[in-house]
């Protein structure tokens, strides 16, 4: 099993689409370090070599900006926004949409489940 940048790569699958477990690695990114480590896309994990694993894993630390500190940047970046009192960051800050969509109706998956309107929670204690 090849594990590189502290990530277990799954051996049955193709190489293009194993190294897109790494975060920060994507199917364009994969495709051009398999490029550069000279190896086939659709060659199966399981059939890497030692020789080459170590050829990506190269690739991988020339270009930098993957996993643990690519996650670092991220958080560091966002704290930065939030500190200087960005726009951005109040946005961050109160978990809601960071890039000018819309709150009215939608961003469910950022604002959290709907919470119950006040008309509701009367009815509710009216009844007991």
């Amino acid at each position: 099993m090849a594990r590189i940048a502290g990530v277990d790569l799954p051996p049955r699958k193709r190489a293009a689409i194993a190294l897109t477990y790494i975060y920060g690695i994507g199917r364009a990114r994969a495709l051009s370090l398999l490029a550069k480590a000279q190896l086939d896309p659709a060659k199966k994990v399981q059939d890497w070599s030692e020789e080459e694993v170590t050829r990506v894993r190269q690739a991988i630390e020339s270009e930098g900006g993957v996993e643990g500190d690519l996650r670092k940047d991220i958080a560091l970046n966002v704290k930065r926004l939030i500190e200087i009192g960005a726009y951005r960051g109040q946005r961050h800050r109160r978990n809601l949409p960071v890039r000018g969509q819309r709150t009215h109706t939608n961003a469910r998956t950022r604002k959290g489940p709907r919470r119950g309107t006040v008309a509701n929670r009367k009815k509710a204690s009216a009844k007991t």
